[in-house]
Protein backbone atom coordinates (compact mmCIF):
# COMPACT_ATOMS: atom_id res chain seq x y z
CA UNK A 1 0.00 0.00 0.00
CA UNK A 2 1.48 3.27 -0.77
CA UNK A 3 1.32 6.90 0.76
CA UNK A 4 -1.21 7.93 -1.48
CA UNK A 5 -3.73 5.46 -0.48
CA UNK A 6 -2.95 5.46 3.56
CA UNK A 7 -5.83 6.89 6.11
CA UNK A 8 -6.30 10.51 6.75
CA UNK A 9 -3.61 10.20 9.98
CA UNK A 10 -1.37 7.10 9.02
CA UNK A 11 0.03 5.13 11.40
CA UNK A 12 3.63 6.62 10.55
CA UNK A 13 2.01 10.31 10.84
CA UNK A 14 1.11 9.24 14.58
CA UNK A 15 4.70 8.27 15.03
CA UNK A 16 6.25 11.53 13.72
CA UNK A 17 3.75 13.78 15.54
CA UNK A 18 4.97 12.07 18.93
CA UNK A 19 8.77 12.68 17.35
CA UNK A 20 7.67 16.23 17.14
CA UNK A 21 6.24 16.32 20.74
CA UNK A 22 9.44 15.31 21.94
CA UNK A 23 12.23 16.70 19.89
CA UNK A 24 12.88 19.95 18.34
CA UNK A 25 11.99 20.47 14.50
CA UNK A 26 14.89 23.26 13.18
CA UNK A 27 18.47 22.46 12.58
CA UNK A 28 21.49 22.11 15.05
CA UNK A 29 24.23 20.97 12.16
CA UNK A 30 26.27 18.39 13.92
CA UNK A 31 26.62 15.18 13.32
CA UNK A 32 27.69 13.74 16.70
CA UNK A 33 23.98 12.94 17.51
CA UNK A 34 23.41 11.17 14.49
CA UNK A 35 26.34 8.98 14.48
CA UNK A 36 25.82 8.15 17.85
CA UNK A 37 22.30 6.80 17.15
CA UNK A 38 23.40 5.21 14.45
CA UNK A 39 25.73 2.99 16.36
CA UNK A 40 22.97 2.00 18.19
CA UNK A 41 21.33 0.52 15.37
CA UNK A 42 23.95 -1.41 13.92
CA UNK A 43 25.41 1.04 11.21
CA UNK A 44 22.92 0.71 8.87
CA UNK A 45 24.92 3.54 6.97
CA UNK A 46 27.73 1.10 6.19
CA UNK A 47 25.22 -1.67 4.82
CA UNK A 48 24.57 0.44 1.90
CA UNK A 49 24.29 -0.22 -1.90
CA UNK A 50 26.09 2.18 -3.87
CA UNK A 51 25.32 5.97 -2.97
CA UNK A 52 24.67 8.84 -5.10
CA UNK A 53 25.05 11.94 -3.23
CA UNK A 54 22.93 14.74 -3.62
CA UNK A 55 23.94 18.43 -2.91
CA UNK A 56 23.21 21.84 -4.34
CA UNK A 57 20.95 25.10 -3.56
CA UNK A 58 19.12 24.79 -6.97
CA UNK A 59 18.74 21.39 -9.03
CA UNK A 60 19.47 19.02 -6.67
CA UNK A 61 15.78 17.84 -6.52
CA UNK A 62 15.75 17.22 -10.70
CA UNK A 63 19.28 15.66 -10.69
CA UNK A 64 17.96 13.58 -8.09
CA UNK A 65 14.85 12.74 -10.22
CA UNK A 66 17.57 12.03 -13.75
CA UNK A 67 19.48 10.05 -11.35
CA UNK A 68 16.53 7.48 -10.58
CA UNK A 69 15.10 7.82 -13.69
CA UNK A 70 18.43 6.83 -15.45
CA UNK A 71 19.07 3.83 -12.98
CA UNK A 72 15.10 2.44 -13.11
CA UNK A 73 15.78 2.83 -17.38
CA UNK A 74 18.72 0.49 -16.69
CA UNK A 75 16.68 -1.83 -14.87
CA UNK A 76 17.94 -1.27 -11.31
CA UNK A 77 16.21 -0.95 -8.06
CA UNK A 78 17.08 2.15 -6.58
CA UNK A 79 16.11 3.68 -3.14
CA UNK A 80 15.56 7.50 -2.90
CA UNK A 81 15.68 9.70 -0.30
CA UNK A 82 14.49 12.98 -0.70
CA UNK A 83 13.68 16.45 1.64
CA UNK A 84 11.20 17.57 2.34
CA UNK A 85 8.15 16.30 1.09
CA UNK A 86 5.27 17.97 -0.48
CA UNK A 87 1.95 16.41 1.00
CA UNK A 88 3.03 13.16 3.33
CA UNK A 89 6.21 12.23 5.18
CA UNK A 90 6.13 9.00 2.85
CA UNK A 91 7.30 10.75 -0.32
CA UNK A 92 10.61 11.31 1.25
CA UNK A 93 11.22 7.47 0.76
CA UNK A 94 10.93 5.45 -2.28
CA UNK A 95 12.09 2.07 -2.04
CA UNK A 96 13.12 0.56 -5.36
CA UNK A 97 12.17 -2.13 -7.29
CA UNK A 98 13.93 -4.40 -10.35
CA UNK A 99 12.70 -3.29 -13.64
CA UNK A 100 10.52 -1.05 -12.62
CA UNK A 101 9.93 2.29 -10.88
CA UNK A 102 10.63 2.81 -7.11
CA UNK A 103 7.27 3.02 -4.91
CA UNK A 104 6.79 5.35 -1.91
CA UNK A 105 7.39 3.68 1.25
CA UNK A 106 4.50 1.45 2.65
CA UNK A 107 2.82 2.74 5.73
CA UNK A 108 3.44 0.16 7.93
CA UNK A 109 7.22 -0.46 6.74
CA UNK A 110 7.53 3.41 7.78
CA UNK A 111 5.95 3.14 10.82
CA UNK A 112 7.65 -0.14 12.13
CA UNK A 113 11.13 2.15 11.29
CA UNK A 114 10.13 4.99 12.93
CA UNK A 115 8.98 3.52 15.85
CA UNK A 116 12.64 1.44 16.18
CA UNK A 117 14.52 4.19 15.53
CA UNK A 118 12.80 6.54 18.36
CA UNK A 119 13.83 3.36 20.82
CA UNK A 120 16.77 3.16 19.65
CA UNK A 121 17.73 6.95 20.26
CA UNK A 122 15.96 6.33 24.15
CA UNK A 123 14.57 10.16 24.29
CA UNK A 124 18.04 11.72 23.85
CA UNK A 125 18.33 15.27 22.54
CA UNK A 126 18.13 14.84 18.77
CA UNK A 127 16.09 16.75 16.12
CA UNK A 128 13.14 15.54 14.08
CA UNK A 129 15.75 15.77 10.35
CA UNK A 130 17.88 13.51 12.20
CA UNK A 131 15.23 10.93 13.38
CA UNK A 132 14.05 10.26 10.07
CA UNK A 133 17.36 10.29 8.16
CA UNK A 134 18.61 7.16 10.34
CA UNK A 135 14.87 6.36 9.46
CA UNK A 136 16.14 6.75 5.56
CA UNK A 137 19.42 4.16 6.74
CA UNK A 138 17.40 1.44 8.73
CA UNK A 139 15.06 1.37 5.51
CA UNK A 140 17.23 1.19 2.73
CA UNK A 141 19.67 -1.51 4.14
CA UNK A 142 17.39 -3.55 5.15
CA UNK A 143 15.63 -3.41 1.52
CA UNK A 144 17.51 -5.02 -1.53
CA UNK A 145 18.71 -2.20 -4.16
CA UNK A 146 21.08 -2.07 -6.55
CA UNK A 147 21.83 1.78 -5.59
CA UNK A 148 20.72 4.41 -3.70
CA UNK A 149 20.34 8.47 -4.22
CA UNK A 150 20.92 10.23 -1.35
CA UNK A 151 19.97 13.88 -1.56
CA UNK A 152 21.77 16.04 0.99
CA UNK A 153 18.86 17.97 3.36
CA UNK A 154 20.69 21.33 4.41
CA UNK A 155 24.48 22.26 3.50
CA UNK A 156 26.35 19.28 2.80
CA UNK A 157 29.22 19.37 5.66
CA UNK A 158 27.36 18.84 8.65
CA UNK A 159 24.04 17.59 7.49
CA UNK A 160 22.50 14.15 8.83
CA UNK A 161 23.00 12.49 5.44
CA UNK A 162 26.85 12.99 5.29
CA UNK A 163 27.44 10.02 7.75
CA UNK A 164 28.15 7.79 4.20
CA UNK A 165 31.94 7.87 4.32
CA UNK A 166 32.71 6.05 0.86
CA UNK A 167 29.71 7.44 -1.69
CA UNK A 168 29.93 6.05 -5.39
CA UNK A 169 29.74 9.48 -6.27
CA UNK A 170 29.58 12.98 -4.60
CA UNK A 171 27.18 15.65 -7.03
CA UNK A 172 27.15 19.40 -5.84
CA UNK A 173 24.69 20.81 -8.77
CA UNK A 174 24.41 24.77 -8.84
CA UNK A 175 25.12 27.29 -5.51
CA UNK A 176 23.82 30.03 -5.18
CA UNK A 177 22.39 32.15 -2.04
CA UNK A 178 20.07 30.44 0.44
CA UNK A 179 19.64 29.28 4.04
CA UNK A 180 22.50 31.90 4.85
CA UNK A 181 22.10 32.20 8.80
CA UNK A 182 23.30 28.17 8.48
CA UNK A 183 26.07 28.46 5.38
CA UNK A 184 27.47 31.83 4.95
CA UNK A 185 26.38 34.92 3.39
CA UNK A 186 28.66 34.55 0.30
CA UNK A 187 28.57 31.86 -2.13
CA UNK A 188 32.05 30.96 -1.77
CA UNK A 189 31.18 29.65 2.07
CA UNK A 190 28.02 27.86 0.71
CA UNK A 191 30.26 26.16 -2.03
CA UNK A 192 32.58 24.87 0.80
CA UNK A 193 29.84 23.76 3.37
CA UNK A 194 28.13 22.04 -0.14
CA UNK A 195 31.96 20.41 -0.56
CA UNK A 196 31.74 19.24 2.82
CA UNK A 197 29.99 16.06 0.73
CA UNK A 198 33.21 15.34 -1.10
CA UNK A 199 35.20 12.37 0.97
CA UNK A 200 38.94 11.38 -0.39
CA UNK A 201 39.59 9.65 -3.19
CA UNK A 202 36.24 9.21 -3.96
CA UNK A 203 34.16 10.33 -6.86
CA UNK A 204 33.50 13.74 -8.13
CA UNK A 205 30.99 15.51 -10.19
CA UNK A 206 29.91 19.41 -10.50
CA UNK A 207 27.23 20.21 -11.79
CA UNK A 208 26.94 24.46 -13.99
CA UNK A 209 27.84 26.76 -11.45
CA UNK A 210 27.10 30.51 -12.47
CA UNK A 211 29.36 31.66 -10.08
CA UNK A 212 33.26 31.23 -10.72
CA UNK A 213 33.92 31.84 -6.42
CA UNK A 214 31.64 28.68 -5.85
CA UNK A 215 32.95 26.64 -8.85
CA UNK A 216 36.49 27.53 -7.81
CA UNK A 217 35.97 26.15 -4.31
CA UNK A 218 34.42 22.91 -5.32
CA UNK A 219 37.14 21.80 -7.48
CA UNK A 220 40.04 23.01 -5.10
CA UNK A 221 38.04 21.32 -2.50
CA UNK A 222 37.77 18.11 -5.05
CA UNK A 223 41.68 18.13 -5.93
CA UNK A 224 42.47 18.80 -2.51
CA UNK A 225 40.83 15.30 -1.23
CA UNK A 226 42.22 13.61 -4.75
CA UNK A 227 38.84 13.04 -6.42
CA UNK A 228 38.44 12.08 -9.82
CA UNK A 229 36.69 15.26 -10.75
CA UNK A 230 34.11 15.91 -13.65
CA UNK A 231 32.89 19.71 -13.78
CA UNK A 232 30.29 20.92 -16.49
CA UNK A 233 31.56 22.42 -18.79
CA UNK A 234 35.02 21.43 -18.83
CA UNK A 235 34.51 17.52 -18.84
CA UNK A 236 30.99 17.31 -20.10
CA UNK A 237 28.25 19.45 -21.02
CA UNK A 238 24.57 19.31 -22.46
CA UNK A 239 23.09 21.73 -24.80
CA UNK A 240 20.24 21.83 -26.98
CA UNK A 241 20.22 21.39 -30.53
CA UNK A 242 17.34 21.23 -33.15
CA UNK A 243 15.02 20.55 -30.32
CA UNK A 244 17.38 17.50 -29.05
CA UNK A 245 19.58 17.32 -26.28
CA UNK A 246 23.50 16.78 -27.44
CA UNK A 247 25.12 15.75 -24.14
CA UNK A 248 29.08 15.25 -24.78
CA UNK A 249 31.77 13.74 -22.20
CA UNK A 250 35.23 12.10 -22.34
CA UNK A 251 33.20 8.64 -23.23
CA UNK A 252 31.60 10.57 -26.57
CA UNK A 253 28.78 12.12 -27.77
CA UNK A 254 25.00 11.03 -27.35
CA UNK A 255 21.79 12.81 -29.76
CA UNK A 256 18.68 12.78 -27.34
CA UNK A 257 15.30 13.82 -26.92
CA UNK A 258 15.16 16.77 -24.48
CA UNK A 259 14.21 16.16 -21.25
CA UNK A 260 10.26 15.50 -19.66
CA UNK A 261 11.06 17.78 -17.61
CA UNK A 262 10.08 21.68 -18.69
CA UNK A 263 12.58 24.42 -18.45
CA UNK A 264 16.24 24.80 -19.92
CA UNK A 265 18.06 24.48 -16.79
CA UNK A 266 17.06 20.95 -16.88
CA UNK A 267 19.55 20.00 -19.46
CA UNK A 268 22.15 21.33 -17.94
CA UNK A 269 20.77 19.06 -14.76
CA UNK A 270 20.16 15.65 -16.99
CA UNK A 271 24.33 16.16 -18.46
CA UNK A 272 25.22 16.36 -14.49
CA UNK A 273 22.65 13.23 -13.77
CA UNK A 274 24.07 11.21 -16.38
CA UNK A 275 27.87 12.02 -15.63
CA UNK A 276 27.02 11.27 -12.14
CA UNK A 277 25.28 7.84 -13.14
CA UNK A 278 28.54 7.07 -15.52
CA UNK A 279 31.45 8.22 -12.39
CA UNK A 280 29.26 6.23 -9.88
CA UNK A 281 30.23 3.05 -11.55
CA UNK A 282 27.04 2.03 -13.95
CA UNK A 283 26.78 1.67 -17.43
CA UNK A 284 23.87 3.40 -19.68
CA UNK A 285 23.26 3.06 -23.16
CA UNK A 286 21.85 5.56 -25.63
CA UNK A 287 18.35 3.99 -25.20
CA UNK A 288 18.66 3.96 -21.37
CA UNK A 289 19.22 7.28 -21.21
CA UNK A 290 16.83 8.56 -23.90
CA UNK A 291 13.82 6.23 -22.10
CA UNK A 292 14.99 8.26 -18.90
CA UNK A 293 14.80 11.52 -20.49
CA UNK A 294 10.99 10.71 -21.10
CA UNK A 295 10.13 9.16 -17.64
CA UNK A 296 11.77 11.53 -15.53
CA UNK A 297 9.07 12.63 -13.16
CA UNK A 298 9.83 15.68 -10.34
CA UNK A 299 6.58 16.18 -8.85
CA UNK A 300 6.55 20.40 -7.61
CA UNK A 301 8.92 21.82 -9.84
CA UNK A 302 7.48 23.65 -12.94
CA UNK A 303 4.71 20.68 -13.23
CA UNK A 304 1.64 21.97 -14.66
CA UNK A 305 -1.84 20.70 -13.46
CA UNK A 306 -3.70 18.75 -16.10
CA UNK A 307 -6.56 17.99 -13.90
CA UNK A 308 -8.81 18.88 -10.02
CA UNK A 309 -10.30 20.92 -8.28
CA UNK A 310 -8.73 24.03 -8.46
CA UNK A 311 -7.76 23.88 -11.64
CA UNK A 312 -11.45 24.57 -11.96
CA UNK A 313 -11.52 27.89 -11.07
CA UNK A 314 -9.09 29.26 -13.26
CA UNK A 315 -10.31 30.43 -16.21
CA UNK A 316 -11.11 27.96 -18.69
CA UNK A 317 -8.34 27.37 -20.89
CA UNK A 318 -5.37 28.28 -18.42
CA UNK A 319 -1.98 26.78 -18.17
CA UNK A 320 -1.40 26.43 -14.34
CA UNK A 321 1.77 25.67 -13.23
CA UNK A 322 2.97 25.06 -9.47
CA UNK A 323 7.49 25.25 -8.16
CA UNK A 324 8.60 25.54 -4.53
CA UNK A 325 11.57 27.19 -5.75
CA UNK A 326 11.80 29.82 -3.52
CA UNK A 327 15.50 31.52 -4.05
CA UNK A 328 17.05 34.54 -6.16
CA UNK A 329 18.40 31.52 -8.35
CA UNK A 330 15.48 29.50 -8.70
CA UNK A 331 12.95 32.54 -9.29
CA UNK A 332 15.36 33.33 -12.01
CA UNK A 333 15.67 29.81 -13.83
CA UNK A 334 11.27 29.30 -13.79
CA UNK A 335 10.93 33.08 -14.92
CA UNK A 336 13.45 32.17 -17.83
CA UNK A 337 11.04 28.94 -18.34
CA UNK A 338 8.21 31.43 -18.18
CA UNK A 339 9.26 33.46 -20.56
CA UNK A 340 9.91 30.56 -22.76
CA UNK A 341 6.67 29.47 -23.10
CA UNK A 342 5.64 33.09 -23.70
CA UNK A 343 7.87 32.28 -26.99
CA UNK A 344 6.27 29.32 -27.50
CA UNK A 345 2.41 30.72 -27.02
CA UNK A 346 1.84 34.01 -25.27
CA UNK A 347 -0.23 34.40 -22.66
CA UNK A 348 -0.97 37.19 -19.57
CA UNK A 349 1.29 35.48 -16.64
CA UNK A 350 0.10 36.01 -12.99
CA UNK A 351 1.98 35.02 -10.19
CA UNK A 352 0.07 33.19 -6.81
CA UNK A 353 3.23 33.72 -4.30
CA UNK A 354 3.60 31.88 -0.61
CA UNK A 355 7.14 32.36 0.90
CA UNK A 356 8.22 31.29 4.16
CA UNK A 357 10.49 34.25 6.29
CA UNK A 358 14.08 32.55 5.72
CA UNK A 359 13.97 33.79 1.94
CA UNK A 360 14.64 36.69 0.15
CA UNK A 361 11.50 37.64 -1.67
CA UNK A 362 12.63 40.78 -3.81
CA UNK A 363 15.47 38.63 -5.04
CA UNK A 364 12.61 35.81 -6.16
CA UNK A 365 10.03 38.74 -7.76
CA UNK A 366 13.06 40.64 -9.67
CA UNK A 367 13.83 38.21 -12.22
CA UNK A 368 9.72 38.31 -13.16
CA UNK A 369 9.76 42.01 -12.90
CA UNK A 370 9.29 42.28 -16.92
CA UNK A 371 7.08 38.92 -18.01
CA UNK A 372 4.54 38.95 -15.00
CA UNK A 373 1.26 41.08 -15.38
CA UNK A 374 0.09 40.44 -11.70
CA UNK A 375 1.24 38.75 -8.50
CA UNK A 376 -1.49 37.29 -6.23
CA UNK A 377 0.24 36.88 -2.57
CA UNK A 378 -0.62 34.00 -0.30
CA UNK A 379 -0.39 32.71 3.48
CA UNK A 380 0.68 29.24 3.86
CA UNK A 381 -0.64 26.15 5.66
CA UNK A 382 1.24 24.56 7.95
CA UNK A 383 4.22 26.07 8.90
CA UNK A 384 4.65 29.12 11.51
CA UNK A 385 7.04 30.76 9.36
CA UNK A 386 5.18 32.28 6.75
CA UNK A 387 5.51 35.79 5.15
CA UNK A 388 2.63 38.07 5.85
CA UNK A 389 0.99 38.53 2.45
CA UNK A 390 1.01 42.43 2.82
CA UNK A 391 4.88 42.00 3.80
CA UNK A 392 5.16 39.82 0.72
CA UNK A 393 3.31 41.91 -1.95
CA UNK A 394 5.08 44.70 -0.24
CA UNK A 395 8.16 42.84 -1.52
CA UNK A 396 6.99 42.01 -5.05
CA UNK A 397 5.88 45.95 -5.10
CA UNK A 398 9.56 47.15 -4.17
CA UNK A 399 10.68 44.46 -7.30
CA UNK A 400 8.88 46.35 -9.62
CA UNK A 401 5.74 44.74 -9.86
CA UNK A 402 2.14 45.17 -9.00
CA UNK A 403 1.05 43.28 -6.41
CA UNK A 404 -2.12 42.75 -3.43
CA UNK A 405 -2.18 40.35 -1.24
CA UNK A 406 -4.95 37.64 -0.81
CA UNK A 407 -6.48 35.40 1.47
CA UNK A 408 -6.24 32.05 -0.46
CA UNK A 409 -4.89 30.36 -3.35
CA UNK A 410 -8.87 29.45 -4.32
CA UNK A 411 -9.07 33.26 -3.62
CA UNK A 412 -6.64 34.45 -5.89
CA UNK A 413 -8.01 32.17 -8.79
CA UNK A 414 -11.07 32.88 -8.64
CA UNK A 415 -9.92 36.80 -8.62
CA UNK A 416 -7.99 35.73 -12.12
CA UNK A 417 -11.38 34.37 -13.71
CA UNK A 418 -12.81 37.25 -12.74
CA UNK A 419 -10.43 39.87 -14.54
CA UNK A 420 -10.22 37.61 -17.19
CA UNK A 421 -12.50 38.08 -20.44
CA UNK A 422 -13.32 35.92 -23.31
CA UNK A 423 -11.47 37.80 -25.47
CA UNK A 424 -8.24 37.51 -23.77
CA UNK A 425 -5.61 34.72 -24.09
CA UNK A 426 -5.93 32.04 -21.28
CA UNK A 427 -3.70 33.57 -18.64
CA UNK A 428 -0.69 31.69 -17.68
CA UNK A 429 -0.79 31.34 -13.56
CA UNK A 430 2.30 30.46 -11.65
CA UNK A 431 1.61 28.83 -8.25
CA UNK A 432 5.14 28.76 -6.02
CA UNK A 433 7.29 30.56 -3.39
CA UNK A 434 7.61 27.94 -1.52
CA UNK A 435 7.19 24.11 -1.51
CA UNK A 436 5.49 24.35 1.38
CA UNK A 437 2.67 26.11 -0.53
CA UNK A 438 3.01 23.81 -3.68
CA UNK A 439 2.42 21.21 -1.33
CA UNK A 440 -0.73 22.62 -0.01
CA UNK A 441 -1.55 23.25 -3.68
CA UNK A 442 -1.42 19.98 -4.99
CA UNK A 443 -2.87 18.55 -1.73
CA UNK A 444 -6.26 21.10 -2.25
CA UNK A 445 -5.96 20.02 -5.73
CA UNK A 446 -6.40 16.05 -4.99
CA UNK A 447 -3.29 15.38 -6.81
CA UNK A 448 -0.88 14.32 -4.33
CA UNK A 449 2.66 13.06 -5.57
CA UNK A 450 2.67 9.20 -6.51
Amino acid sequence: MSATNTPAVSAAEQEIDKLMALHPKGFDLSLDRIRRLLEVLGNPHEKLPPVIHIAGTNGKGSATAFCRALLEAAGLAVHVHTSPHLVAWHERYRIGVRNGRSAIVDDELFADALRRVAAANAGQTITVFEILTAVTFLLFSEQPADAVILEVGLGGRFDATNVVDKPAVSVVMPISLDHQPYLGDRVELIAAEKAGIMKRGCPVVIGRQEYDAALEVLSDTASRLSCPVAIYGQDYSGHEEFGRLIYEDEFGLADLPLPRLPGRHQIANAAAAIRAVKAAGFALTDTMIEKAMSTVDWPGRLQRLSEGRLLALAPQGSEVWVDGGHNPGAGEVIAEAMAGFEERQARPLYLVIGMINTKDPIGYFRAFADIAEHVFTVPIRGTDAGLDPVVLAQAAFDAGLIAEPMGSVEEALVEIAQRHTSEEEPPRILIGGSLYLVGNVLADNGTPPK
